[in-house]
């Protein structure tokens, strides 16, 4: 009864006095302290008092700015990026920006403009991006030449605009990027162009505009970076008006919304008479495909596909001893040999992923491509019971290898043989089953990142990681360990190499302190979505300046033991875990609020207990784990009753040992 009611006032006397302190948000969210701040969707009329003049990037959309003039920023001398999306701005007074020096990117996107100064851009010193997308300009001559010297992007799109014709005096000369998409335009004239004719390596943009005629010669002799022409069903009108012109990239696919076009090998004839390198058709339909269709492909590098209905490559495609890169994803083909790579021996990358068919990988398909450096079949529903010698046959130099999301792969082993180069392997939610006591990736000396993610692994096989003495990164996530935990003797031994793995996901309840020893080398572990307690960081008492995600776990408290583990670690996640924010857990709740810096994802890291806490982050809380007055009232009761005790307990045993003489 007395060691009862002792516990019972020790446990009064150091009873805890909890509470949130919570301080008072910012109108404006920092971002970077001083220097970036997010604004954007707050009712606001003016810039608030309240941003530092040193503010060099502000985010300031969706406010409420109907008129700017050259007071409305003069306080933010060092701004560097300013967005006023969709602010109601009707006009722009003179010398708005005069005091913005080092202004260099306006964004006045979705703003009903009516007017602009001549000299609304006066005073940044490189002004070099402008954006006026949806700002219902019908016409360039709208915009405000001066000051514009230094521009490399315009973004004009989704306005009205139905001629590219630049004022006389437009500074064109240095533009790299110049965007008239879904607009208005049906006709480029030769003297449209002739005001680019300073600009070098443009990516110009004319995606979503119905052009349905270009003046012969409008393009010649020039070079441009990219040309965008998406949206445009006729493709003859857009190929024959860029003869003699040269282009990095041409961009002729179309969209969703789009209707499909049959294409025909008479619509390519354009192509002979320009330079390009790559060339993007998807979501067309070729109509009667055959050799021919490819005649004036010859000189391409890059050749994307996608969605174009494809059933197969014809056969007899001469010529495209050019072609690096060849991309046909999206397609209808049965078996990967319909592709006919024999035609096109030059290839260091072939995609060919989410085929609309389950994909027959076959075998010895691709072995005419031996510099094949990057191979993409992932979403295709390939199933194979012997994977993966027949089907890599012949690809030496293959380096890049996704598998992912197909259907079962039965693994022999040394199963990528074929490929000894392999730096990045890629099988996630593919189920796997390995079909040998020794690992199917032990010849692959050189791979680097290996992605098992949702495999269905049997990871209580021992040697399923041997040989690969270079890994890198390694992603086991939403594979199951037995018993749920990581014992000492594990899969991931032999991967002294290791810098980045993750086990998200895992189910795991625990993890042996000594499990990660042989991994010294790690900068970044992902832990989250588990079911771990605090006690599993002493898995990691050996490592320093790691990345630690424990989020969505089940840690309550953290030993004191464990903090010195916590403050090696460069950055940590705990949020979405059941804290205890009583004196329980006091050392570790003073440790966070005073390492602040290291933590991520602190407005998700919150109290669970005790609660009247439950919810409240845990920068907020402030503890005071003292002896209250309560504890006080009780401490004297309790020890006025062992001293009393204390004297009956010595009158008694005086007497015992009197009446023994």
């Amino acid at each position: 009864m007395a060691p009862c009611a002792g516990c019972f006032l020790l446990a009064v006397m150091f009873s805890a006095s909890c509470k949130a302190i919570t301080s008072s948000d910012q109108m404006c969210t920092e971002k970077e302290a001083n220097k970036t701040y997010n604004c954007e969707n707050l009712g606001l009329t003016e810039v608030p008092d309240t941003l530092p003049n040193t503010t060099e990037v502000l985010e300031f959309g969706f406010n409420f700015l109907p008129v700017i003039e050259n007071t409305t920023f003069t306080r933010l001398i060092d701004l560097m990026f300013l967005d006023l999306t969709r602010c109601q701005i009707n006009w722009v007074h003179e010398d708005t920006f005069q005091y913005q020096h080092q202004l260099n990117t306006i964004v006045l996107t979705g703003n009903p403009l009516i007017f602009m100064a001549e000299t609304a851009f006066n005073g940044p010193k490189s002004l070099k991006h402008l954006s006026l997308i949806q700002t219902g300009i019908s016409n360039l001559e709208f915009i405000p030449v001066y000051n514009l010297e230094q521009l490399e992007s315009l973004h004009l799109g989704s306005n009205h605009i139905s001629s590219i014709k630049f004022p006389e005096n437009f500074p064109t000369q240095n533009l790299k990027v110049l965007d008239f998409q879904n607009n208005a335009i049906y006709y480029i004239s030769s003297e449209d162009m002739n005001a680019l004719d300073k600009a070098t390596n443009l990516s110009l943009n004319f995606n979503g505009n119905d052009i349905k005629a270009i003046d012969p010669g409008a393009f010649h002799s020039k070079s441009f970076q990219s040309l965008k022409f998406g949206g445009i069903l006729n493709l003859s009108v857009i190929l024959k008006g860029l003869q003699n012109s040269t282009a990095q990239s041409l961009w002729l696919g179309t969209f969703e919304d789009s209707d499909d076009q049959d294409l025909t090998p008479a619509m390519f004839e354009g192509l002979c008479e320009m330079s390009v390198e790559s060339i993007n058709l998807q979501k067309h339909h070729f109509s009667n495909i055959s050799s021919t269709t490819f005649r004036c492909f010859t000189q391409l590098k890059e050749l994307d596909l996608t969605a174009t209905h494809l059933k197969a490559l014809p056969s007899g495609i001469e010529g495209m001893n050019a072609l690096k890169k060849l991309v046909l994803n999206v397609n209808n083909f049965d078996q990967l040999c319909q592709i006919n790579a024999a035609s096109f021996p030059s290839l260091t990358d072939l995609s060919i992923k989410g085929n609309m068919k389950t994909l027959d990988f076959g075998a010895g398909c691709l072995e005419k491509l031996e510099n094949l450096q990057k191979l993409d079949l992932s979403h295709n529903d390939i199933e194979a019971s012997d994977c993966c010698n027949l089907q890599l046959k012949n690809l030496p130099h293959l380096q890049y290898l996704n598998l992912s999301y197909n259907e079962p792969l039965g693994l022999q082993s040394q199963a990528f043989k074929e490929c000894p180069l392999l730096e990045h392997l890629d099988l996630a939610f593919t189920h796997l089953h390995i079909k040998a006591p020794q690992s199917p990736f032990q010849n692959l000396r050189v791979l680097q990142v290996l992605n098992l993610s949702h495999c269905l692994l049997d990871t209580s096989n021992q040697h399923l990681l041997a040989g690969l003495v270079d890994l890198r990164h390694l992603n086991l996530q939403g594979n199951h360990f037995q018993d749920r935990r990581i014992s000492k003797t594990n899969l991931l031994q032999p991967l002294n190499s290791l810098e980045v793995l993750s086990l998200s996901s895992c189910d795991l309840l625990s993890i042996d302190k000594q499990a990660f020893q042989s991994l010294g080398k790690m900068s970044h572990v992902d832990l989250s979505y588990n079911s771990l307690t605090g006690d599993s960081i002493d898995a990691l008492s050996h490592l320093q300046g790691i990345y630690l995600n424990l989020a969505v776990n089940s840690i309550q408290a953290i030993p004191p033991l464990l903090l010195h583990t916590l403050s090696r670690q460069n950055t940590i996640n705990l949020s979405h875990n059941p804290l205890d924010c009583t004196c329980l857990n006091m050392h570790f709740i003073t440790w966070y609020k005073e390492n602040l810096q290291k933590f991520e994802g602190v407005e998700e890291t919150m109290c669970a207990n005790p609660p009247s806490l439950m919810g409240v982050k845990l920068y907020d809380v402030e503890l005071s784990c003292g002896i209250t007055a309560v504890g006080i009232f009780f401490l004297i009761v309790f020890l006025f009753f062992i001293a009393i005790l204390l004297i009956f307990s010595v009158k008694f045993l005086l007497r015992w040992k009197y009446e023994h003489i």
